[in-house]
């Protein structure tokens, strides 16, 4: 497998056909993970590599991995150590794709909303009532106080793109499409609630990964096959 990634196969298609591991049908993609998310091999094994490198087979207890490092980007340390950090207070409505609403009508949907929002003939927090189908829709899409790293890259980079008061384009992010609007940004301090709760979660994540591969492997050493031959 290992020589056909050199010779330039998918790597997803790959990981979709052969892989065991539960992000298989999403082409492997484990997403972006500081490194306390990852296993320690699989740091140590990236440590070297450059984006679009293979890493050599590795072996854990759960089984042989094929892990390929797709690109880096600099962590927000001074979320979580309390050092000044930009803060972004941002809203959004969201429509998500589906069988009843293909893409181009999202997008068209979108772009009326910004346009009536822009001419003052809507308000965005009543259309995010009325279209958006996040959690936050009830709120008017309000998102609170946004820190870097809190969203996906997609909608992050649209996001630090627009100054207050502004609403971006359509969006396309694994969730769906978005409008995004900033309200008001901030440089202040992460709260100590804030940085118990970065840490609290990056030791969970990391801890049910682990937790998951030992139960892998222990449902792997468990199981076996019998054959019968039919004479």
């Amino acid at each position: 497998m290992i020589r056909q990634l050199q010779r330039g196969t998918d790597f997803a298609r790959l990981a979709a056909a052969f892989s065991d591991a539960p992000e298989a049908m999403s082409g492997g993609s484990l997403g972006w993970r500081a490194a306390e998310r990852l296993p320690q091999l699989f740091v140590d094994a990236v440590a070297r590599l450059e984006p679009g490198q293979v890493a050599p087979l590795l072996r854990s207890p759960a089984g042989f991995h094929v892990v390929k490092l797709l690109d880096r980007r600099a962590a927000a340390p001074q979320a979580v150590s309390g050092a000044p950090v930009t803060q972004t207070h941002a809203r959004h409505i969201l429509i998500r794709p589906n069988e009843l609403v293909t893409e181009d009508e999202a997008l068209r949907r979108l772009h009326d909303i910004k346009r009536r929002v822009e001419a003052g003939t809507g308000d965005f927090a009543e259309l995010a009532r009325q279209y958006s189908v996040d959690g936050s829709a009830g709120r008017g899409g309000d998102l609170g106080w946004i820190y870097p790293g809190d969203t996906v890259p997609e909608f992050e980079r649209a996001m630090n793109a627009l100054a207050p008061g502004k609403i971006s384009e359509p969006v396309r992010t694994p969730f769906g499409v978005h409008l995004i609007q900033v309200l008001e940004r901030r440089t202040d301090t992460a709260s100590p609630d804030r940085v118990r709760q970065v840490a609290r979660q990056a030791l969970r994540e990391r801890r049910i990964d682990e937790n998951y591969q030992d139960w892998l492997r222990q449902l792997r050493d468990r199981t076996y096959v019998e054959y019968k031959l039919e004479g």
